[in-house]
């Protein structure tokens, strides 16, 4: 992550000032765009690992950005909102965006947040598909698909399987209930958060040290849910 450079899109002198002060120590370059138009501009001509996107653009909305952005690279899009509506962080997700932070936000969360978003490409660049992810004390095993709690095997229907890996390989980053829905069943059509409520419940069952006050995967109410892997 030392060498990697980031792309500070935001039309706010002050937000900028924040970000590359937040971000100095976790990566080794950051350059700044204060427009959307400024901003495609320099995601396409200089190679960028991560791209910070703030909404709030004159010329063009950040979901329009978000979009033509993930037409063209892989880059994780971390995007600044001042907003704290459900939908729209519904929308950007599924627009291509890999987290959400709401402003006001500190500077510890951004950093884990981009550390995160960073360790991710970095994974999926180099193939890590054969990982074996550990977890407070649960290991998966995606090679074998197999999961363990503390050395004891754990049964998953393959459902739950499909559930548990979509999420842990996204480790850190909230998936949507549609984003979910596709991935692990397949299709777009049917009642994605009854369906998921449904087998989370089941999964954390059997994976959580307590269901009811679950660490590994995290509720975003309103929005789908996150798989905490406790390094962020």
């Amino acid at each position: 992550m030392d060498d990697a450079t980031v792309l500070v899109i935001d039309d706010e002198r002050q937000i900028r000032r924040v970000v590359r002060h937040a971000l100095e120590e976790v990566v080794s370059r950051i350059i700044e765009a204060a427009s959307a138009r400024e901003g495609l501009d320099l995601a396409a001509s200089a190679r960028v690992d991560l791209i910070v996107l703030d909404l709030g653009l004159p010329d063009q909305a950040g979901i329009d950005v978000c979009r033509d952005i993930r037409g063209w690279t892989t880059a994780p899009i971390v995007v600044l909102s001042a907003r704290h509506d459900d939908d729209e962080k519904v929308r950007l997700l599924d627009a291509g965006a890999d987290d959400y932070v709401t402003k006001p936000f500190s500077t510890a969360e951004l950093q884990a947040r981009v550390r995160a978003a960073l360790r991710r490409s970095t994974m999926a660049q180099t193939g890590r598909t054969n990982a074996t992810i550990d977890a407070d004390g649960l290991v998966i095993n995606l090679a074998r698909r197999s999961v363990s709690r503390d050395g004891t095997l754990l049964h998953l229907t393959p459902i739950e399987w499909n559930l548990l890996r979509v999420l842990a390989t996204n480790a850190g980053r909230t998936l949507t209930h549609g984003q979910l829905f596709t991935r692990v069943w397949a299709q777009s059509h049917g009642d994605a958060q009854h369906y998921l409520r449904v087998h989370v419940a089941n999964l954390r069952r059997k994976i959580e040290r307590d269901p009811v006050r679950p660490r590994l995967i995290i509720t975003e109410p309103g929005v789908g849910y996150r798989f905490d892997a406790g390094d962020r």
